[in-house]
């Protein structure tokens, strides 16, 4: 007996859900990353043989002349599975990540005034993500950013690394899913040959200590944690910095989820020189260099005291910028969003990816 028509097209294409078509949205902060996701998808669904359940939908950004930024749709996307993407810290850009944010929510307001049937913000810096708590009189602008994406229409959030996963609590309608890029940079850390007998995964501070303790098991090396003894009485003001843990004519290797300023990781760089360490390597997910950071880095640089600096591709900085400081490296973590996406549009698990 011959096969059906039907059994003979779900040999050729894989089952889908009804989610709709998959379509990508490009704040314009994030065009660039959005073209290395648009890039993985396409070979995904090349794979399916169904290009035509994929498109990159065009979109207009205008910035009016009192700042106020409006988004519009170029083409219909009505019933689509739609992902907005942004990146709200810009260093090639002279928007702040408030014109950032407002470009993102304006974007997702008009997708979902287009009737598409889910919208998600593919957003792997979550803004706001360190005003998390309240610690007097003082607003809880993380949530307040949750509750105004919630209701600009938006049903998910995929972002990478968040500073607090009490973040995802302050959603109520929506859900956050949160990835990591642990595996992206252990596998840049294994090609740069930096993982040996003499490796030492280095904490420097207590909060990120879980970190450090998974790089640690994962790679199997030894683990240290720099305790900071503070003087409570003053504003941001450190007594005594003590080392749990040796580091002694070692390869160090600091773990940790962002560089700001750099003050506080350059302050652990000098005090692990002074406890002996060989070399200092650090890696992170988002390297957002602000204020002075990269001229400080330039000098501990020069000086020794830090070796080299490893960020993600989710603060966008080009190639120019590695060019021009030597010490700076580039993770592209691209892939992992693209694979998630791909995942929940096919109405498929992505745990794994979650863990990793």
């Amino acid at each position: 007996m011959t096969n059906s028509p039907i059994t003979t097209q779900n040999k050729e294409k894989p089952m889908y859900s009804d989610r709709g078509q998959l379509g990508i949205i490009a704040c314009d902060s994030a065009r660039e990353f959005a073209e290395l996701v648009v890039k993985h998808l396409k070979k995904m669904y090349r794979r399916d043989n169904n290009e035509t359940r994929f498109k990159y939908i065009k979109s207009t950004e205008t910035m009016f002349a009192n700042g106020e930024i409006k988004t519009t749709l170029d083409e219909p996307v009505r019933g689509s599975d739609v992902y907005v993407i942004q990146l709200v810290d810009d260093p090639l850009s002279t928007r702040s990540v408030n014109d950032n944010l407002m470009s993102l929510t304006t974007t997702i307001n008009a997708a979902y005034n287009s009737d598409v049937s889910n919208i998600t913000a593919v957003i792997p810096q979550f803004p706001y993500s360190r005003q998390e708590r309240r610690k007097g009189r003082e607003s809880l602008t993380a949530a307040m950013v949750a509750t105004f994406m919630e209701e600009c229409g938006m049903q998910r959030v995929l972002t990478i690394d968040i500073h607090a996963e009490a973040i995802g609590g302050f959603f109520h309608r929506a859900r956050l899913d949160n990835l990591h890029a642990s595996y992206s940079l252990m596998k840049a850390m294994r090609t740069r040959n930096l993982i040996n007998e003499t490796t030492v995964m280095v904490a420097p501070d207590v909060g990120s200590a879980e970190t450090a303790r998974y790089y640690s098991r994962e790679l199997e090396t030894d683990m240290a944690l720099i305790v900071k003894e503070r003087d409570y009485s003053q504003a941001s003001t450190v007594v005594d910095t003590r080392l749990v843990g040796d580091v002694t004519n070692k390869d160090v290797i600091i773990v940790d989820d962002m560089i700001a300023t750099g003050g506080t990781l350059l302050a652990a760089c000098k005090r692990l020189k002074e406890f002996g360490a060989h070399t200092i390597h650090v890696f992170v997910t988002f390297a957002f260099f602000n204020g002075d950071a990269v001229e400080k880095i330039d000098a501990a640089f020069k000086e020794g005291i830090i070796h080299s600096i490893t960020g993600t591709n989710g603060v966008w900085r080009g190639a120019a910028f590695s060019e021009k400081h030597e010490w700076y490296h580039e993770v592209d973590i691209s892939q992992v969003f693209a694979k998630t996406i791909y995942r929940i549009n096919h109405m498929k698990s992505i745990s794994k990816i979650l863990d990793v």
